[in-house]
């Protein structure tokens, strides 16, 4: 006989066993989902073995997440729920996307090498020092620090999980990647002849690129942290646009071209 509504959800493994629910899903818990957590260690472990198991990562998956990150970032983290209800954590298991962004790293560096006209050698450097210094080692002092905030000042006093560091560093991967568009790539088209120039409407456009790449980047990162269900007043991370619009402003009216900027510490910094 069939049920004239759907059937009551049977309660979850989990509970029967004792073992608190990780989730308020009716689905019971997936096949991997063991009693306790794997360690910090054991996930980055994990990861890490993957870099050289290309055929384990889900490289269509990296470009989706690359393309409506850059015109819908809302449909990348709504993603996140799901990677929590059925993996146990929020941060990435598949090293894809990193490898896809030092990719479009190495790309652009090419872009940058020929604006600069370095050398292969310095060409060389400046690609680990973009890769490694500007992108990994400053990502993960940004995921650091927000990562204490967010357990130490954000996470609601009856939340008993907190924010994973593997998905504060792929929040920073997510920011990072459209303002490596727009002032690694974009922006290179219209250096030499229009942004490099001394007049009034090369530092507009520079700037205001940056202001863009600069929002972009706040506002992925606040969508980022404002899934999470155990973290309030997350919105205090959009704070800070204003202080980025107030600094474009006064840069525009002391006319600090900050593309020409950026160029000359590329420059220096591999010389």
């Amino acid at each position: 006989m069939k049920y004239s509504t759907s059937p009551v959800p049977s309660r979850s493994n989990s509970s029967l066993l004792g073992i608190p629910s990780r989730t308020t899903s009716p689905l019971p818990p997936p096949i991997s989902q063991k009693a306790d957590c794997m360690s910090a260690t054991n996930k980055s472990y994990k990861y890490l073995r993957r870099f050289v198991k290309f055929d384990q990562m889900d490289f269509e998956y990296a470009l989706w997440q690359m393309l409506y990150l850059c015109i819908a970032p809302q449909k990348v983290y709504r993603n996140c729920n799901y990677r929590k209800h059925t993996k146990s954590q929020f941060a990435r298991d598949d090293p894809a996307f990193l490898v896809l962004l030092v990719g479009c790293l190495c790309v652009t560096s090419l872009g940058f090498a020929w604006v600069l006209s370095l050398g292969f050698g310095q060409c060389i450097l400046f690609l680990l020092y973009v890769v490694f210094v500007d992108c990994i080692f400053c990502g993960m002092v940004v995921a650091t620090v927000l990562w204490f905030v967010a357990n130490r000042y954000l996470r609601e006093p009856t939340c008993d999980s907190d924010v994973e560091w593997g998905y504060a560093f792929d929040v920073h991967l997510n920011a990072f990647f459209p303002p490596l568009i727009l002032l690694h790539f974009i922006q290179l088209f219209f250096y030499h002849a229009l942004i490099s120039q001394n007049w009034f409407i090369s530092s507009f456009i520079g700037n205001t690129i940056w202001l863009i790449a600069l929002s972009y980047y706040i506002y992925i990162t606040f969508l980022g942290y404002s899934v999470i269900p155990g973290l309030k007043n997350t919105r205090i991370i959009l704070v800070t646009l204003p202080l980025v619009f107030l600094f474009y402003v006064v840069t525009l009216i002391i006319r600090w071209n900050l593309s020409i900027s950026l160029v000359y510490f590329y420059h220096y910094r591999v010389l």
